[in-house]
């Protein structure tokens, strides 16, 4: 198993920047996939960004040029670096990883961004 905490949400004016950040209790070495995904209410989740254990990256569509995934291997986290923020990034951002073949969820955060 693999335990993901995450931190760093909160509300912000559209066009400011927030850094999610996601720990977890395994190395991120031994994780396959490990990234952020978030959800709107009525909506299904969608994939903001993540990287593979290759280093290889994916970003939405509709975040790119604004959003950074970074990883600190020694603390065995993963950041999630957001800029130019707009009111249609508000929503619960949740922290992935693919490990051992099984998918794990943080808790989620709230991400809010005002006009």
């Amino acid at each position: 198993q693999v335990q993901l905490v995450e931190s760093g949400g909160g509300l912000v004016q559209a066009g400011g920047s927030l850094r999610l950040s996601c720990a977890a209790s395994k190395s991120i070495f031994s994780i396959n996939v490990m990234g952020w995904y978030r959800q709107t209410p009525g909506k299904q989740r969608e994939l903001v960004a993540d990287i593979t254990s290759g280093g290889v990256t994916h970003y939405a569509d509709s975040v790119k040029g604004r959003v950074t995934l970074s990883i600190d291997i020694a603390k065995n986290t993963v950041y999630l670096q957001m800029n130019s923020l707009k009111p249609e990034d508000t929503a619960v951002y949740y922290c992935h990883a693919v490990y051992g073949g099984l998918e794990y969820w943080g808790q989620g955060t709230q991400v809010t961004v005002s006009s």
